[in-house]
């Protein structure tokens, strides 16, 4: 007789974890499935010359005391043993243009953000405010950001259906100021012509309470939360990459590996991009509407990054990041041309436990579409699977490394010459690691003009399948975080959830 477990998560990413630890704690018998040799997802790290790389996450907000991430991760077991860095009080990120000497300063705490950037812009700061508490607004009026239940009535909740470029340029007429304010859309790949201020306002909010990076990477939360889930008695494999949902009647019966091994459940969730759950259902199985309609769904742009191992002493360490504009039009990133490309980077750098003063990593990224890297769609190189895609491929990221390398020399000159070598992740990495068909950095995109169309619910038309990450409702550790109790709540009640959260 095949084991039974009461719910199988396929995926291992944040909210795959998440979703193991609070049903496995209210006596769910939890099973979570991993295709790759490391868990975690976008948590992931990696290490090349004895330097440890962060894959996803290079810092976190709403971490301190009180904070909505910080609630959250107490109730899931993991906050008291995070080791974290504060990140720096008056700029934790700076924003910068090729044409101007000056460098802007997204501050921690709202008054604190209000007087850093008034000094740049004098005259603007009643403008500045009336930003602040509109993102303030915004974010009240989510109950599950603010520790509240949901009330579920996506159709009145209010702002779905504004547009962030379009709110920005309502409050100044000063074009340097607007491109500050937006200056880290990359945080989820933000689109002038359909991002929605809810996104901006809970992504840029929860920076703004508290900045935070992770010592030694982001794969310790993935460490904790595994730890939590095998203490409560569920288990967690990896090696195990799900090939095929099969049913008994109109509901799942079991999951069949690539390896062929079978695991069968009473419910399942997927924690990978629900256009990729559903090639894993066999035709008939769902309505064609309902596959249609998530295959439908416009997918945010990839990313190219260069992981630069430094040479001892060479840089000093700054606990801030950069976000640096070729072009004064900070939205324009996604809309590059083959000549211009890159027509901006974002600059994050590693902290370690024994931090000397100096930084050992430089994490460089920016934007790629991956129709870029298209012919070599039919490779993949995961450590299950590695093929190799060929010299063409090799020359490709060699080419691109070297132009995204010289762009930040020129806002950091010198930096060539502290370089000690650099690796690279195209469209292609994040697809084969992350398991999105698409390699994109923040999977589907909301769009303020049909905002109803953008909302995934956890609950599919399998009776017993359920969605849960980033392609739900909100980007980001925390929003991952909020669609994972929303999953949970399709079980527990959301009611019930949420007051454990808050008495955490």
């Amino acid at each position: 007789m095949e084991e039974q477990y009461d719910i199988i998560i396929i995926g291992s990413g944040l909210g795959g974890l998440e979703c193991g630890v609070i049903l496995s704690r209210e006596g769910y018998k939890v099973l979570v499935l991993e295709k790759n040799k490391q868990l975690g997802g976008n948590l992931q790290t990696f290490s090349r010359d004895k330097r440890i790389f962060d894959t996803g996450i290079h810092y976190i907000g709403g971490l301190d005391e009180g904070q909505n991430l910080n609630q959250y991760f107490k109730y899931l077991g993991i906050m008291n043993d995070l080791n974290l860095k504060r990140m720096d009080n008056d700029g934790f990120d700076l924003v910068s243009f090729e044409d101007d000497e000056k460098t802007y300063r997204h501050a921690q705490g709202y008054e604190n953000f209000i007087d850093q950037l008034s000094q740049d812009f004098p005259e603007e700061a009643n403008s500045i405010r009336a930003y602040c508490d509109k993102l303030i607004e915004v974010c009240n009026s989510f109950p599950m950001y603010n520790l509240k239940p949901s009330n579920s009535d996506l159709q009145n909740m209010p702002f779905l259906d504004v547009n962030t470029y379009e709110y920005i340029c309502s409050i100044t007429k000063n074009e340097k100021l607007r491109n500050v304010l937006a200056g880290t859309n990359v945080l989820y790949a933000g689109e002038a012509d359909k991002t929605p201020l809810y996104v901006h306002a809970l992504v840029v909010n929860s920076y703004i309470e508290s900045a935070y990076r992770c010592v030694n990477g982001s794969a310790q939360i993935a460490k904790l939360l595994t730890r939590v889930i095998l203490n409560n008695g569920g288990k967690v494999l990896k090696h195990a990459h799900v090939n095929k949902f099969y049913f008994k009647g109109d509901s799942i019966e079991y999951v069949e590996l690539k390896d062929g091994r079978k695991f069968y459940a009473k419910n399942f969730i997927s924690n990978i991009h629900p256009a990729v759950t559903l090639e894993m259902i066999e035709e008939g199985k769902v309505r064609n509407a309902y596959r249609k309609r998530i295959n439908s769904l416009t997918n945010s742009v990839s990313t190219f990054i260069v992981h630069i191992a430094l040479k001892p002493g060479k840089i000093k360490y700054f606990n801030h990041n950069i976000y640096h504009y070729f072009d004064s039009d900070v939205w324009k990133g996604p809309h590059y041309k083959a000549d211009d490309w890159p027509l901006s980077f974002a600059l994050f750098t590693g902290v370690t436990t024994n931090n000397d003063g100096y930084a050992d990593t430089l994490t460089l990224m920016t934007y790629m579409r991956e129709e870029e890297t298209r012919q070599w769609a039919d490779t993949y190189n995961v450590v299950s699977n590695k093929m190799d895609r060929g010299e063409s491929y090799e020359e490709f990221k060699i080419l691109k490394a070297e132009k995204l390398i010289d762009a930040l020399e020129k806002r950091l000159p010198g930096v060539k010459q502290s370089i000690h070598s650099y690796y690279t992740s195209s469209p292609l990495s994040y697809r084969d690691y992350i398991g999105d068909k698409w390699g994109s950095l923040y999977g589907v995109m909301k769009d303020y003009k049909n905002p109803l169309k953008t909302f995934i619910s956890a609950k599919t038309k399998v009776p017993n399948l359920y969605l849960t990450g980033e392609n739900l409702n909100m980007h980001g550790a925390l929003g991952v975080t909020i669609g994972a109790v929303t999953t949970c709540s399709e079980f527990l009640t959301n009611q019930y959830i949420m007051q454990k959260v808050v008495k955490s």
